[in-house]
């Protein structure tokens, strides 16, 4: 029985605890708003920040497009374009288009890199390895690069081209490249 009479005693004791913290927070809680009402007013009585003006819309200007009749600049001129009088197109180089295309003229030929040559009687032959490893042989005559590229001279330490380069105005220009045997 002491047992159950000290349990009812702590009970009690848990009860009082209670409603006390109960009673100090309700307290805390006034009725007097008065402060909070003069922020308030203090807030609606502030000026309004001027708002920025609107950006200037500038009017539209439209383009008229009067080149329908010019030749595409990403299509190669027809024959008979490049022949036509008075046509710069017709003089100098021209590339072989009906030439079937060679595996290195996917390359640019910075990507190439010449790894050795070799000779099989009087043929002279140069090992040129594209980007993605893979090493084959060239002679004269064949092409390279991405500018129609045609091998003209295999040496130990090189191999010279004669490229083609678009000029601007539908014709080529000859550019003598080489690209040196790779020391590394």
């Amino acid at each position: 029985m002491s047992t159950l009479k000290q349990w009812l005693v702590s009970l009690n004791g848990v009860r009082t605890t209670s409603l006390l913290a109960v009673a100090l927070l309700l307290a805390g809680c006034s009725q007097d708003m008065s402060d909070l009402k003069a922020w308030v007013r203090e807030q609606k009585d502030r000026k309004p920040p001027p708002i920025e003006p609107l950006p200037e819309i500038k009017p539209y200007e439209t383009f008229i497009y009067e080149a329908q009749n010019l030749r595409d600049p990403f299509r190669l001129p027809t024959i008979s374009e490049a022949t036509a009088p008075g046509s710069e197109i017709a003089a100098g180089p021209r590339p072989d288009f009906k030439r079937r295309r060679e595996l290195l003229e996917a390359f640019p030929l910075d990507s190439l890199a010449m790894v050795g040559t070799f000779a099989m009687g009087e043929q002279q032959w140069a090992l040129i390895k594209d980007p993605e490893g893979v090493v084959h042989r060239i002679k004269e005559g064949n092409y390279m690069g991405t500018n129609f590229g045609k091998v003209i001279q295999i040496r130990e330490d090189r191999v010279v081209l004669r490229e083609l380069i678009p000029n601007g105005n539908g014709g080529y220009e000859e550019r003598i490249e080489k690209i040196l045997l790779d020391q590394g």
